[in-house]
C-alpha cells in the first residue's frame, strides 16, 4: 500500500516518500504543492522526511502501489537505470522556466559562497604571513 498525491495524484510507495514529493515539487516551484504544505502542514520546510510524513499521510488517499522485484523481471542491461536517472525533477532537460530560474539561483549562491570561503582563508593566510614577517623584523 501506499499513497497517492494529494495535489496531483501520483501515487508514491510511502509517507516518507510521499513528503519528499511534496517538498521537492513546493521547493522547485509548484505553487499548488507549496500552498498545499502551508495550508496542511505549516513549517513544512523547516522538517525532514520523517518529521513531515506522519502530518501529511493524514490526509493521502492510501492507495495500491505496484512493487515491482528485480528478481521478477528480466534483465534488459541498464536501459531502465539510464532511463530512470534521466527523468524527474532536477534532470529533466525541459525543465519550466521557473525551475530554470531556481537551479540558476543556487548555482550562482554556491559560486559565491564558495568564493567567499577562499577569500576568507586567503586572508588568514595574509595576516599569518604579516605576523610572521613583523617576527622576523624585531
Amino acid at each position: 500500500m501506499g499513497y497517492a498525491c494529494p495535489v496531483c495524484e501520483t501515487p508514491q510507495s510511502d509517507g516518507e516518500h510521499l513528503a519528499n514529493h511534496l517538498a521537492f515539487a513546493a521547493i522547485l516551484g509548484d505553487a499548488d504543492h507549496e500552498s498545499w504544505l502551508d495550508e496542511h502542514a505549516p513549517g513544512w520546510n523547516e522538517e525532514g522526511p520523517d518529521e513531515l510524513a506522519p502530518r501529511i499521510t493524514e490526509y493521502a488517499e492510501e492507495e495500491e502501489y505496484p512493487q515491482v522485484f528485480e528478481d521478477t523481471v528480466h534483465d534488459h542491461g541498464g536501459l531502465e537505470d539510464e532511463l530512470q536517472q534521466a527523468g524527474g525533477y532536477g534532470r529533466d532537460a525541459t525543465m519550466g522556466a521557473d525551475a530554470q530560474r531556481v537551479m540558476a539561483e543556487a548555482r550562482q549562491m554556491t559560486e559565491q559562497m564558495l568564493g567567499e570561503g577562499n577569500d576568507a582563508e586567503a586572508d588568514r593566510n595574509d595576516a599569518k604571513a604579516d605576523d610572521e614577517s613583523k617576527d622576523e623584523n624585531e
